[in-house]
């Protein structure tokens, strides 16, 4: 079932996500499969908890999809649950990104061309592994929604004001998005 993705402005975006035990995991029937659904729909490439308003450890990812027009050379579809980045490493290099919960905003951002991450599966099976390139970019920005930072934080400011009144059109659900969202409609 596809869900909605939260907007810019909604305070779950902000928060800090909690650890997911594997009970909890049964608890959250099919929310894995769900988040990919939406993510494939929504034409991402990740999608973390906290963009469908769960303040959870979790992230899926997708970048077999675009290996050719990305020319990466290995895509991965992962299920992360609780993961915890142990090293960023190699060339920091700047690349635009974009975001589910900003529709319609891109800008460069940098980060680190390696990353070292140890995670659980859907089984809870615990894994160390290595990731460059896209598939690094990618991981970093979805495990950024776990900490409660946005992609938008690192861009330049003069980006920043540029994207003043849009972003603000986004928090107050001012835009007509091509996939459902929901808006916070708070003070």
């Amino acid at each position: 079932m596809q869900l909605p993705v939260y907007a810019y402005g909604q305070p779950v975006l902000k928060k800090v996500a909690k650890d997911i035990t594997q009970e909890d995991l049964k608890e959250l029937g099919n929310l894995v499969e769900d988040m990919y659904e939406t993510m494939y729909k929504t034409n991402g490439v990740g999608l973390a908890a906290p963009q469908i308003g769960k303040s959870i450890r979790l992230f899926v990812i997708d970048t077999i999809q675009i290996e050719k027009d990305m020319e990466i050379k290995k895509g991965i579809k992962k299920t992360f649950i609780n993961a915890q980045v142990l090293e960023k490493s190699g060339e920091i290099f700047s690349y635009e990104e974009g975001c589910l919960s900003f529709p319609e905003i891109n800008g460069n951002v940098e980060r680190e061309s390696i990353v070292k991450i140890k995670y659980v599966d859907e089984d809870f099976v615990e894994h160390i592994e290595v990731y460059e390139g896209f598939n690094a970019r990618v991981i970093l920005h979805e495990y950024d929604h776990l900490d409660g930072k946005l992609f938008v934080e690192k861009f330049k400011p003069l980006k920043l004001r540029m994207l003043k009144k849009r972003l603000e059109n986004i928090r107050t659900g001012n835009i007509n998005p091509s996939y459902p969202m929901r808006f916070y409609r708070g003070r």
